[in-house]
Parts: C-alpha cells; structure tokens; sequence
C-alpha cells in the first residue's frame, strides 16, 4: 500500500498567534480556515501551506468535549498527529486489520474538503496518532 505524508496536524491555544507565526515567521499562506462541531472534531481549523506542504492548525471550541482540548491538557500544546494520504482509504483499512492494527471506528468521517479519514489506534503506533486519509473526488 503507496503512503505519502499529507499533512501534519499541530493542537494550538490560540489560532489568531499560531497563524500570524505561521505567516510572519515560516512564510506560510492561510489555505482555509473553518470550524467544525462534529463530534469527536469539535475545533477550528487554519490549513497553512508552505511550498506545498500542509500543517493543520487546531484549536478546541469546546475545552470539555474537544478530543484537541484532551490532548492539550494530558501532553500540552503541539504536534497532535501526522496524516499520510493513501489511494483507497477502505483497502487501507482492511490491509491494517490484517496486520491486527486497529483503527478508531468512531474518527471515521469525511470533511469539508472531501478528505475522508480515520485514525488509528496510538496503543499499536507508538503513541504517536497517525491519520490515514484518502481524496476519492479527486481520483
């Protein structure tokens, strides 16, 4: 199965702060920012692009629910998963069910852009959250 990085999502306090270091100081451009509810999302989002490499900023709109705000309070601000694009996400999932990796059921979903996504489980990554997404409108 064919895996490039697609983006590396980064837990934030303060979007406005995180954005103007992004621009000011790394030369990144403000792609898209929105805000999800979704639960299990729960957070606003800033897609910063720097010659073609995406950073997600996240920044939790509910502090009790907000998976991002939990991972705020048990690690601290900073790199909240690393997303690896590949070409069919439901054949990536059988492959990883095959290897006994299990992924989170309920992180299933496709955003806004037509990502769809999912995670898999940190207890068999090494406790880093790895994402794997696909972008089947785009095939």
């Amino acid at each position: 199965m064919k895996k490039k990085l697609d983006h590396i999502g980064v837990a934030v306090r303060q979007l406005e702060e995180s954005i103007d270091f992004y621009k000011n100081i790394l030369g990144a451009t403000l792609i898209d920012r929105y805000r999800s509810e979704a639960p299990g999302v729960e957070s606003e989002i800033a897609i910063m692009e720097i010659d073609g490499d995406r950073t997600e900023l996240l920044c939790p709109t509910n502090n009790t629910t907000s998976p991002i705000a939990r991972f705020i309070k048990q690690k601290g601000k900073g790199v909240h998963h690393v997303a690896y694009q590949v070409d069919d996400l439901d054949e990536a999932i059988v492959s990883l069910k095959r290897e006994n990796l299990r992924v989170m059921e309920d992180t299933r979903r496709t955003n806004k852009h037509g990502r769809r996504l999912i995670y898999l489980n940190p207890a068999d990554t090494e406790g880093t959250i790895i994402e794997f997404c696909d972008y089947p409108n785009e095939q």
